[in-house]
């Protein structure tokens, strides 16, 4: 699958500049933040547990959460990303992982926390990636899913020359994403549009794993 090669190339070339760029982005995006915030309501409202916020980079959204009193560790394509993070983060724990397979045990956490990360996912690779985050979560479980809206695939061209890489990145509309997401097995709970009039649009869906059905 050369498109995860392809992000994990851009991100490794980027990865310094990027965790300086978005050092405060949270501070600055207060409605994104508010996301985050509340994440870690809706995970500890159901007792707490380990929570995974996939797509770390640089780790500045797992250190909110862990800020927050969540149990929360990451993952990332990107081995550089994953370097900084454990640098500037040494309280957390912070692994080289993909999404479309992840190395988690069944049912084994609380929430699942994919902030801007879907959107490197082809179309057709989305199902089986949000079908990874059902099977991880307990019953019960929170799944939060931050994502550009729109309905286009950009080419975003990260370096020059022989270091040159071209990464798509998709932008969504919300009804599609939930729509992916209830197929996947989750209720939907929530969708916040952020930014609808501006120039960079987002979306989150707050979604759960249902609990077991009595038998």
């Amino acid at each position: 699958m050369s498109w995860l090669s392809d992000t994990r190339d851009s991100y490794d070339a980027v990865a310094a500049d990027y965790a300086e760029e978005t050092r405060d982005l949270l501070d600055r995006l207060l409605h994104v933040r508010a996301g985050v915030v509340l994440f870690a309501e809706l995970v500890r409202a159901i007792g707490g547990g380990p929570v995974l916020d996939v797509g770390c980079g640089p780790g500045h959204t797992t250190a909110l959460l862990r800020e927050l009193g969540a149990d929360a560790s990451g993952i990332d394509l990107s081995p550089a990303m994953i370097e900084i993070a454990r640098r500037e983060h040494p309280g957390a724990r912070f692994e080289v992982g993909s999404m479309t397979d992840l190395e988690v045990a069944d049912g084994s956490l609380a929430g699942v926390l994919a902030w801007w990360s879907l959107i490197y996912i082809p179309d057709e690779a989305v199902p089986d990636v949000l079908g990874q985050f059902r099977r991880v979560l307990r019953p019960g479980g929170v799944l939060a899913v931050g994502f550009h809206v729109g309905d286009e695939s950009k080419l975003e061209t990260t370096g020059d020359g022989a270091e040159r890489v071209e990464t798509y990145v998709h932008h969504r509309p919300p009804g599609r994403v939930t729509g992916w997401v209830r197929e996947a097995g989750f209720t939907v709970e929530a969708q916040h549009l952020l930014d609808p009039d501006g120039p960079k649009p987002g979306a989150i869906v707050f979604a759960r794993r249902p609990e077991a059905s009595p038998h």
